[in-house]
């Protein structure tokens, strides 16, 4: 027999496989902030520590964070510039007989699609040449200063608990998986910059609800602390001023954010009220309110806003308290990615909707936002009006109404569900009074090749992707009955007419005015779905059509001698009203015409979007240059944020940056004089930038520039057009540049009057859609429901 041999021991590292097994596999990450002030210039180190996998040659890591972020485009092209970001290796210790790792470099780019929804916009770093140990780490700078960049702008509004995360491919095989433990963010106010009041813009006399609040300078509520404030009133018996502060968490919010906002009950009597609010420090506001014996009672709502539920900022409660307590609204709809929200989110966010649900103070609605692809139907969103649980996610007959079920909790399975639209519409048509379903221009634009007559009332022309003009007059062109509504389709936590972000979200979300007897569900829910709305680009603005005693939203008959009335209020006064036949314009006042343009005074002005679908903003810069005249004053109007706006750039050329989706903005200058003058505009259109470098955006293919070149002589004698300017019009949707004459007078803040039938030359015996678009100096809008009229 032969002699046992002892059991053979292994080499290894001394002492490696119990650190190793005491570290997290995929590793951890951490981070050098815990809260940031929304909107500031900072530098970020990230520091992700390789877990016990250890990276292989051509592994990746991903840093990345929600779609919905507004944080500023990173680059890697330019360190010097802003927002550069950088990734470097630092080898972790070692243990005896443990060789170094062999990595040669890191290459790190930027991708908004760089990884799954929500956590899309990524970070992501290539290992190259070489493997990593575990215990190595890799710093990741966002907003790299080191050589003499700025750093990154943060995002612009506040979250609680902003999300990196880490993902890594260990093996370099394209499968990630994510790393435990984010690395979380408060993200808060500024300081106090301006004040904000929220006010009734028409009702009858007695008390209403003033509200008043203070805002950073990008548009985010402040928290903590007092503000003493003054408010004035001056009405038709005179002027009254009043002392108030301005403090964190009213009595009356039964959820305490830290919100610094006042609100009071003022007894009005009839007249027109100026309200202004100072405090020092702080951009003053101002409202009008115009009380009436009789006037009918206007609501606002917003009808889409998102939550964390699904792809939204902070909480539902949060969002609903937002609604109420700081933007104000009588009537809110929270809104559920169908395909993203989880049944025990759902449940939670209805029960808490029907607490917040209170008669006479405020509406609250729970509803769900079918998310099919545009060539299945697009978007729509399903209010639920009765009270009671909602039929979802599936049907009174068990059937699922998600259009597909897929969210992080399904490991990556897609579950087909209610798809196409039509499997939709069968599934509320049985009880059309208790729902309603809100085709609209977001992500997945609507298709109007679908129309449920009985479901769909309302169409939204407006929110914080941008201003649809064209899906209204379009689908009342096809001869849909609906009516005009706009909301926030908030995702940034700033419901009821939010501030706008800087990215795909940049236009001011809207606002719809519902005309009701009383607050509640039922009798708004049947206001709602009687086309009883206008619709606005976020202002207390009202907007009222009607033939006789019959109003928006109706179907008429008229006759040869009827005559339409129309009313309008707002704060900034109103520049152009125009009435539409669907898409046929049939008549227009333009006030600063009628008003007399001025002889020294014009206006740069251009808006539209690039494309009807998801990444439509035009992204404007340039400028406007002014030779044989001197430049003695610039307004601007209808910019967002603070990283749009105008500037001199030298003694003849003002320049501008911006973007427009469809809203409009503007630069007034003020001349020496007019005649005698040149007038050039060169402008660069180009794109968000999906995919490539921040730093080099592509130009717009279908409209990469505009310019416009005229004398000031052809201005002054009406050469360059009726309306006093020349436009451009350019491919895309609504998109145009205009140089006109405006006025030197104050525009009407009330504008009313008549329209005869007689002279709008209506074909006999076919129904028209009549309704009316109106703008401010501001560049603010507003459109009425439509009247269904046959003459």
């Amino acid at each position: 027999m032969s002699e046992a041999q002892p059991p053979v021991r292994h080499i290894a590292p001394v002492g490696l496989y119990e650190r190793n097994k005491d570290r997290p596999f995929l590793g951890s990450t951490s981070c050098s902030h815990r809260r940031l002030v929304a909107g500031e210039w900072t530098e970020l180190q990230l520091v992700y520590e390789v877990g016990a996998s250890g990276l292989a040659d051509g592994a990746g890591i991903k840093l990345a964070m929600k779609f919905y972020s507004d944080w500023a485009l990173f680059q890697t092209s330019d360190p010097q510039a802003a927002n550069y970001v950088s990734a470097e290796y630092e080898a972790g210790p070692l243990v005896p007989g443990q060789s170094p790792a062999t990595i040669q470099a890191l290459k790190v780019r930027f991708d908004q699609k760089g990884h799954e929804r929500p956590y899309q916009k990524a970070i992501v770093i290539d290992v190259i040449d070489g493997y990593l140990n575990p215990g190595d780490r890799i710093v990741i700078r966002l907003g790299d200063r080191r050589r003499g960049g700025p750093g990154t702008r943060v995002q612009s509004f506040v979250e609680q608990g902003f999300r990196f995360r880490v993902f890594i491919d260990p093996l370099g095989s394209q499968k990630y998986a994510e790393v435990p433990g984010d690395c979380v963010i408060d993200i808060v106010p500024g300081a106090p910059a301006a004040l904000r009041l929220v006010a009734p813009r028409l009702t009858a006399p007695g008390p209403a609800s003033l509200l008043l609040r203070a805002e950073d300078v990008w548009g985010n509520c402040c928290t903590d602390g007092t503000i003493d404030a003054t408010l004035t009133l001056a009405g038709p018996q005179g002027e009254a001023t009043q002392q108030l502060t301005l403090s964190s968490n009213p009595d009356d919010a039964p959820h305490a954010y830290g919100w610094r906002v006042h609100r009071r009950e003022v007894e009005f009597s009839n007249g027109e009220w100026r309200i202004a609010a100072t405090a020092e420090g702080l951009i003053p506001a101002e409202a009008f309110v115009t009380v009436e014996e009789d006037a009918p009672r206007a609501f606002y709502a917003d009808l889409h806003v998102h939550s964390n539920d699904t792809v939204g900022t902070n909480d539902t409660a949060y969002n609903l308290s937002y609604g109420r307590d700081v933007a104000g609204l009588d009537v809110l709809g929270y809104t559920a990615n169908d395909f993203n929200v989880t049944e025990k989110a759902w449940s939670e966010a209805v029960g808490l909707i029907d607490d917040l649900n209170e008669a006479d103070r405020f509406v609250c609605y729970p509803g769900t936002e079918w998310c099919g692809n545009s060539a299945a139907g697009g978007d729509h969103n399903v209010v639920f009006l009765r009270d009671g649980v909602p039929q979802f996610p599936t049907d009174s007959r068990g059937q699922p109404v998600r259009s597909f079920e897929w969210n992080e909790s399904t490991r990556g399975k897609l579950r087909p569900g209610a798809w196409p639209l039509d499997d939709l519409y069968a599934a509320y048509q049985d009880d059309p009074e208790g729902h309603l379903l809100i085709p609209h221009v977001g992500g997945r634009r609507c298709n109007l090749d679908w129309h449920h007559p009985d479901l769909e009332r309302l169409i939204e022309i407006g929110s914080a992707w941008g201003q649809f003009h064209w899906v209204y007059a379009e689908a009342l062109a096809r001869g849909y009955r609906l009516g005009a509504s706009a909301s926030s389709d908030e995702h940034q936590g700033r419901c009821g007419g939010g501030a706008p972000a800087t990215a795909v979200f940049g236009a001011r979300g809207g606002l719809t005015g519902v005309l009701a007897d009383r607050l509640d569900r039922a009798t708004i829910g049947r206001a709602l779905r009687a086309r009883r709305t206008f619709a606005t680009t976020g202002e207390r603005s009202f907007a009222a059509l009607r033939l006789g005693d019959r109003w928006m939203g109706e179907v008429v008959q008229a006759s040869a001698d009827d005559a339409l009335d129309y009313r309008l209020l707002g704060d900034r006064g109103w520049e152009s009203l125009r009435l539409y036949d669907g898409e046929t314009l049939l008549w227009e006042r333009d006030l600063h015409r009628e008003l007399g343009l001025s002889e020294r005074r014009i206006r740069l002005r251009l808006g539209g979007a690039r494309i009807k679908d998801r990444y439509r903003g035009a992204y404007w810069s340039g400028g406007i240059t002014v030779t044989g005249a001197a430049v003695q004053r610039v307004d601007p109007f209808g910019f967002d944020h603070p990283e749009q706006g105008c500037w001199r750039q030298d003694a003849t050329t003002v320049a501008l940056r911006t973007v427009t989706h469809g809203d409009t903005d503007g630069i007034e200058l003020t001349l020496s004089r007019l005649a005698g003058t040149r007038i050039r505009v060169d402008l660069d259109i180009g794109t968000y930038v999906k995919v490539g470098n921040p730093l080099t955006p592509p130009p717009n293919p279908h409209a990469p520039q505009a310019v416009l070149e005229i004398d000031g002589d052809a201005l002054l004698d009406g050469a360059a057009g009726p309306s006093g300017g020349i436009t451009r019009v350019l491919p895309g949707t609504e998109l145009e540049v205009t140089v006109e004459r405006v006025t030197e007078a104050p525009l009407p803040r009330d504008l009313s009057g008549q329209i005869p039938l007689a002279g709008l030359d209506l074909a006999a015996d076919r129904e028209h859609p009549l309704f009316l678009t109106a703008r401010q100096r501001d560049q603010s809008r507003v459109w009425t429901s439509a009247l269904f009229l046959t003459a």
